[in-house]
């Protein structure tokens, strides 16, 4: 009778009294009523208004994105609302993870918890393919899906398997999203391979992600069009400049036309790259002019990808497809394809190659006094390695040094300026984050056989120091002259978390200073700081991170919240990143006659889309990067099942105690795993201790721990306490 009254035309949401008015029903009877309303709002029936008013549950209801979890509940992330929205497991619906979905909020969170809601209708699917490992039973199957956010198995029918066998990875097409009672269905239309086959792990992440795999043919034919080598006429031949020159001293040739018309012509200045040993798609080259009156004139010379890759033509739209470069830890999945992004594109040394440059006249202090963005003709002299530079201007490792005599003044003079910029970075406020990372070496079958740690270096800081001296220069002078463009934003904190991180951080004796909700990038930079080398320093620092906001790419010009400036973008690897490639273009039409009103135009209605397309494809490789990452680091640990590791104590919960290992390996030693005592979580101090021996466990606490098990379906690591580390434990050490 209830929902008659409220789907009925005429029918106006209505408090439980005025419902129960309407009704005749006696006042003995509205506290029954008034439970069978919340009984129809639980079960998405009906909705609830913020005054108490009861309808029809779309009257109510808000639009947003599920996320789910493995336990099987989820969360919703509703637009203008300050926290997302808890979906109990029984009140998902068919949604699952990424779906766009309605659901009626019940109420609003209190005492600090989330508000519940319930989803009433998926208006978009996510997932219309799911990719996992099958399960055969003996008429029908299942996959369990390698995504732990999508919690419920999908049941394939009996003729719908293609033949797989317990042990497949899979494609799983849904013919039916399921519901309350009932699994996902779907059918295998895909067989990947056998687990234990040789980069099918990998391919299964490739897939789960939607990450291109080959190029299209079309695009293919379009790049065997493009030269291998930039022509260059003999004469006239290379402009020569002296020890100590200035912006208006780099000329072209009046002579030159074509491809090399109006370009500077630089390839007499000492150039190289600086990379990583495997690197091959070199796209950044430096040069530095050391003066006698303490400045420096430093030049950033980027490849000019956009001069091959045109607008409007399928390598273009192939490239703004992919967005971005992949780097997963057996292979890279291009933006571009290799013949460019390691041929005519990539700067090897020797060869002439087109670029655009950023060149910079910097003062003593750091600042950037004047500048010219201009399309350049350069040649590298030398490839560089990390390690090389670092060997030279760190260790000065003679042998080293006396393989590159030459170049060693460019080194030193890099090194001097980089720390110059570093400082000045460091004095107004700017966060550096200094995570530990690391390298997973393979074999020929894709089977981990180290994993090492990487550091930064001297010379790994020199490159990011210029290449983030370029980006900034080149945003303030696009800023300034209007255009639409493409920036690299970092917004402020959100106030709320940033008092959460706040009354977190108070518990280990740290503070930070807040002005009305609000805080300065110094004061964060300040906390790392003062954390460096303390037992909690992982933990604070991984925390203060997620308090902060994604990086991602806007019109407007909104500020780099990290970076602590006012104006950031991408110019500096237009191989890899697309919003590089498209600013790129934007530059050279302004450099070639001017933008005019009709191309401003046309970049004010593509670029937004641009913008948020390549924001969430960076978000999609970062994801995709971390899992194979996490997948080799368990195959790598189940080789040592059995055996013991020092590590240290990187978290502790009320379910256990998380260890990470000097590899950058994270396992978890389950509370209930902890079998001499009876522990308790102590939230205020992070640490576990024994209810009866007082032993304690905490933050930073060298520890011991024997691998159990490494999942490769979950990605987890389990750890249990080692033998040998018997009784003395804990606070007893």
């Amino acid at each position: 009778m209830l929902m008659d009254l409220m789907n009925d035309k005429a029918y106006v949401p209505m408090k439980a009294k005025e419902i129960a008015i309407l009704l005749n029903l006696p006042k003995s009877q509205r506290d029954e009523l008034k439970e069978v309303l919340d009984y129809l709002v639980a079960e998405g029936k009906a909705g609830l208004s913020k005054k108490g008013k009861y309808g029809k549950p779309e009257t109510f209801s808000v639009n947003g994105i599920f996320s789910g979890h493995p336990k099987g509940f989820g969360f919703v992330t509703v637009e203008g609302m300050d926290r997302d929205v808890f979906i109990p497991e029984d009140r998902t619906g068919q949604a699952l993870n990424g779906d766009r979905v309605q659901i009626v909020v019940e109420g609003e969170g209190r005492d600090g918890r989330r508000a519940e809601g319930t989803v009433i209708r998926v208006l978009e699917h996510a997932n219309q393919e799911v990719i996992g490992y099958y399960q055969k039973n003996k008429n029908f199957g299942f996959v369990i899906p390698d995504n732990q956010k999508i919690a419920a198995d999908v049941f394939i029918p009996e003729g719908k398997d293609m033949g797989a066998v317990t042990g497949h990875k899979v494609v799983a097409r849904l013919t039916d999203f399921g519901g309350k009672s009932k699994k996902p269905e779907g059918e295998i239309v895909e067989i990947l391979g056998h687990i234990n086959d040789p980069g099918t792990d990998i391919l299964s992440i490739v897939r789960a992600y939607g990450l291109p795999e080959e190029f299209p043919e079309e695009v293919m034919e379009q790049v065997g069009l493009a030269p291998d080598e930039v022509y260059v006429p003999e004469t006239p031949t290379a402009r020569s400049y002296g020890a100590e020159y200035g912006l208006d001293d780099l000329q072209s040739h009046s002579e030159w036309g074509g491809d090399l018309a109006g370009r500077l012509d630089l390839r007499a200045l000492q150039t190289v790259t600086i990379d990583g040993e495997d690197a091959k798609d070199l796209d950044d080259a430096v040069t530095i002019c050391r003066r006698g009156d303490g400045t420096w004139l430093l030049g950033v010379h980027i490849a000019d990808v956009s001069h091959y890759v045109a607008e409007n033509t399928a390598l273009d739209a192939e490239a703004l497809r992919r967005g971005t470069s992949v780097y997963l830890v057996d292979r890279v999945i291009p933006m571009l394809p290799h013949k460019l992004s390691n041929g005519i594109c990539s700067l090897n040394a020797g060869t002439d190659r087109l670029a655009l440059s950023c060149l910079m006249e910097i003062d003593s202090k750091g600042n950037v006094t004047d500048h010219r963005i201009a399309e350049t003709l350069i040649r590298v002299d030398r490839r560089m390695t990390y390690t090389a530079v670092n060997a030279v201007v760190t260790d000065r490792d003679q042998a080293v040094m006396a393989g590159y005599e030459e170049f060693v003044p460019m080194f030193d003079a890099m090194k001097d300026l980089s720390g110059i910029l570093r400082e000045k970075r460091k004095a107004r406020g700017a966060i550096d984050f200094d995570f530990p990372e690391s390298k997973i070496l393979l074999d020929p079958q894709g089977k981990p056989l180290e994993i090492r740690p990487y550091e930064r270096n001297a010379a790994t800081r020199i490159i990011e120091d210029f290449m983030l001296i370029a980006n900034e220069t080149v945003a303030e002078d696009y800023y300034w002259q209007g255009l639409p463009f493409l920036y690299r934003s970092h917004d402020k904190p959100d106030p709320e978390k940033m008092k959460q991180l706040a009354a977190f951080i108070n518990n280990f004796g740290y503070h930070v200073k807040m002005q009305q909700g609000e805080i300065h990038p110094k004061e964060l930079q300040k906390l790392l700081d003062q954390i460096e080398g303390s037992p909690e320093a992982a933990l604070l620092t991984r925390l203060t991170l997620r308090s902060m906001k994604q990086a991602k790419y806007t019109t407007d010009c909104m500020g780099h919240f990290g970076l602590s400036t006012r104006y950031y973008t991408h110019f500096t690897s237009p191989i890899r990143r697309y919003p590089d490639l498209q600013i790129h273009r934007i530059i050279k039409e302004s450099l070639k006659g001017g933008v005019k009103e009709r191309r401003e135009e046309h970049y004010g209605q593509i670029l937004p889309g641009v913008a948020a397309q390549t924001s969430a494809l960076e978000r999609r490789a970062d994801e995709a990067e971390r899992e194979t990452g996490k997948l080799k680091k368990c195959e790598y640990m189940s080789r040592f099942i059995g055996q013991s590791f020092d590590g240290v104590i990187s978290g502790v919960t009320n379910w256990g105690l998380y260890v990470e290992l000097p590899n950058t390996v994270e396992g978890l030693v389950r509370i209930g795993e902890l079998r001499d005592d009876y522990y308790i979580f102590d939230e205020h101090n992070y640490q576990l201790t024994g209810e009866l021996t007082k032993k304690t466990y905490k933050l930073g606490q060298p520890i011991r721990v024997e691998v159990s098990g490494a999942d490769k379906l979950t990605r987890t690591v389990d750890f249990l306490l080692s033998r040998d580390e018997g009784a003395l434990t804990g606070s007893d050490r």
